[in-house]
């Protein structure tokens, strides 16, 4: 059982948090943190946190401010956007890894939003290795083009129209996902191609003053494996590779799989961390994070960029 503990925020708010720990540390033992998708909560994904602790790694699992446990009261008039949840909750889980684990190298897997948020982090210089599933920050343009029309009406008219009429998104009784704070849901319905940009809007800043976010990313040094499948109408080449361009001092894979691939008929975008796939998919995850290995047969890598050069391939297209 993951041990309850709590983290206080350089902004004091704090986040709940579980850990998956061993009696005696070890400095050779890894500690992975786990970056949830918006507005998940981090129990969805203990089976894979605990699958990690069975082979060896120390796990740390949390709820970004508004979420889950780390939610207080009413969500109206609770600040928190995306930056928040990157700059602020994942920083001080990551300073609370580092602080306490001191030697370990620091692992993060990163699913959907949870992906992009590392490189917020002013100390995200500190982890050695990036796994992520279907990271992206919900560019419009990206999604599948299936599926392209009602996703937009969902998300970004939908949604923010919620968001304005009650303070926050009343998502569970619509069975989206759990209730969202007001910044986070004008975040996602807000987003254009470029993240600093659209946040830079949002708070009245120049793009000199938020060059900070992009530089940010560019001092982390983890290599990254970016998953993405080809059935979830988030992650599409476009805005995996969206994401990796951000992670400039990195070297990036980008492995693709389908469900066909695993003899399953779908996966989509939060399957993945269901434990049916403990055999036919987790290993992609625990391969990499473990030994920095990708097999061959669990997919293809239709890019790969070394450290600092440029990502974008603009043959790939949203699909």
């Amino acid at each position: 059982m993951p041990q309850p503990i709590q983290i206080i925020t350089t902004d004091g708010y704090q986040l709940q948090a579980n850990l998956w720990r061993f009696a005696q540390i070890n400095s050779h033992r890894p500690v992975v943190i786990i970056n949830s998708a918006t507005s998940v909560r981090c129990r969805y994904y203990d089976r894979f946190a605990q699958a990690l602790h069975a082979r060896g790694c120390t796990v740390l699992t949390y709820d970004y401010r508004g979420i889950g446990d780390s939610k207080y009261g009413s969500l109206r008039g609770l600040a928190a956007g995306w930056l928040d949840w990157g700059q602020a909750d994942f920083e001080a889980v990551l300073q609370y890894v580092h602080t306490h684990f001191c030697n370990s190298p620091i692992y993060v897997v990163g699913h959907s939003i949870g992906g992009f948020l590392i490189g917020l982090a002013p100390s995200s210089h500190l982890i050695k290795r990036i796994f992520t599933m279907g990271a992206q920050y919900a560019y419009w343009r990206d999604y599948a083009r299936r599926s392209r029309t009602s996703m937009f009406l969902q998300w970004h008219v939908v949604m923010p129209l919620l968001t304005k009429a009650f303070g926050f998104v009343p998502a569970r009784r619509l069975g989206w996902m759990e209730d969202t704070p007001k910044g986070v849901a004008m975040d996602w319905a807000g987003m254009g191609p470029r993240f600093e940009r659209s946040i830079g809007r949002k708070y009245g800043k120049t793009v000199a003053e938020m060059s900070v976010l992009p530089a940010r990313f560019g001092q982390v040094e983890a290599s990254v494996l970016a998953l993405g499948v080809s059935d979830d109408p988030f992650g599409t080449p476009a805005a995996l590779d969206r994401v990796l361009d951000y992670y400039s001092g990195c070297e990036r894979y980008h492995l693709r799989i389908s469900p066909a691939s695993i003899e399953h008929e779908r996966i989509g975008h939060f399957a993945f961390f269901h434990s049916r796939f403990v055999d036919s998919l987790w290993p992609i995850a625990f391969d990499w994070l473990l030994e920095e290995v990708i097999e061959p047969a669990r997919g293809t890598i239709i890019s790969h960029r070394d450290k600092q050069e440029a990502y974008r391939t603009p043959d790939l297209q949203s699909r």
